[in-house]
């Protein structure tokens, strides 16, 4: 069975969080005199929501998981570093990962003192459940999965990931950043089967907001608890929900967004298959592709002195002489296929 304060750090099951007057009352009231706040300036001189309500029930809308079930952060990179302060004791507990994956999973484990495990995907950059597990022991707290994985772009095999979550006994992180752009299904509908699951998403990719900073965890009412507890009090300012609440309401511009970019990755795909100095087109479920070329550094540098910079992740395990290409605006795209076209 699993039980969530054998794996939460004692200190933090015990913290009394800081509470500020919004916490305490809600709704609205009509004159404010309880944070110290200059009473001009209207708009901005009040504090946020801590719990931003109203983007969460706009995002319960949308996403159809309730309110209770969502924490919002500066970013999905708020959230990551909250598992490890929350569930990871510096020094003493450790987290196993998939490699190659999302680089920050591995940041936040340094900077929270934590050791960090990685198991080599095979060849077809796939994991087994059986693999991660051994490389587990009983000081280990949390699994960390993309998928569709970074830099890669495929989808994880969901057999093995819900294997993964009726074995482990920790936490199963599912990272779902680029989940609008695949055919597979998203984990946040079944959370009610795994109280140790916590899902990923982020306004930064499908829903073009990356300049807003504002990444979702989907999981368990105690485990949203949890994260509250441990945040800063008001971690999404005002312009940000604001900026939020305006994006969420228009998904019909996001669904045709997302169309246009699906099919510029079909595009792109058919065209670098063409060109010379492409050796491999890896499947993608994302907004991006990874691409094997013949010399990784050259055709990188050849790009950049052309004003096009994509990524290079040469050295990256499993990518060899690989770039990872963003799929761009149709004009974008057929700048970059043209400068690819004159590679020497």
């Amino acid at each position: 069975m699993f039980d969530l304060k054998n794996i939460v750090r004692p200190n933090i099951w015990q913290l009394k969080p800081y509470s500020c007057a919004r916490d305490e009352f809600k709704g609205e009231a009509s004159v404010y005199l309880d944070a110290n706040e200059n009473p001009y300036n209207d708009s901005f001189n009040r504090y946020p929501d801590p719990l931003q309500l109203k983007v969460k029930e706009e995002i319960r809308k949308v996403k159809g998981v309730e309110v209770k079930n969502i924490f919002l952060g500066n970013g999905s990179d708020e959230a990551i570093d909250l598992v490890y302060r929350i569930f990871c004791e510096p020094k003493e507990n450790n987290v196993v990962a998939i490699a190659p994956t999302y680089g920050m999973y591995g940041v936040c484990a340094d900077v929270n003192n934590v050791e960090y495990r990685s198991v080599l995907l095979d060849d077809q950059f796939q994991f087994t459940a059986e693999s991660l597990l051994a490389k587990a022991d009983d000081k280990t707290r949390v699994m960390w999965l993309c998928s569709p994985n970074n830099p890669t772009g495929n989808a994880l095999d969901d057999k093995e990931i819900e294997k993964l979550l009726r074995t482990f006994k920790g936490i199963v992180v599912v990272d779902e950043a680029y989940i609008d752009f695949s055919s597979q299904a998203s984990w946040k509908d079944r959370l009610g089967e795994f109280p140790n699951l916590i899902v990923l998403q982020t306004l930064s990719k499908a829903w073009a907001s990356a300049g807003i900073r504002m990444g979702m965890a989907f999981a368990s009412e105690e485990i949203i608890g949890l994260f509250n507890k441990v945040k800063y009090p008001y971690n999404i300012n005002v312009l940000t929900q604001k900026q939020a609440l305006d994006t969420l309401r228009n998904p019909g511009q996001i669904a045709e967004w997302v169309k246009i970019l699906l099919n510029e990755r079909t595009l792109m795909q058919e065209s670098l298959a063409q060109l010379p100095i492409v050796e491999k087109i890896y499947p993608t479920d994302a907004n991006f592709i990874l691409v094997k070329v013949q010399d990784a550094n050259k055709t990188y540098q050849h790009l950049v002195g052309k004003g096009i910079i994509v990524r290079n992740r040469n050295t990256v395990q499993l990518c060899g002489n690989c770039l990872r290409i963003t799929v761009g605006k149709p004009e974008e795209n057929k700048i970059l296929m043209q400068e690819l076209k004159n590679m020497k």
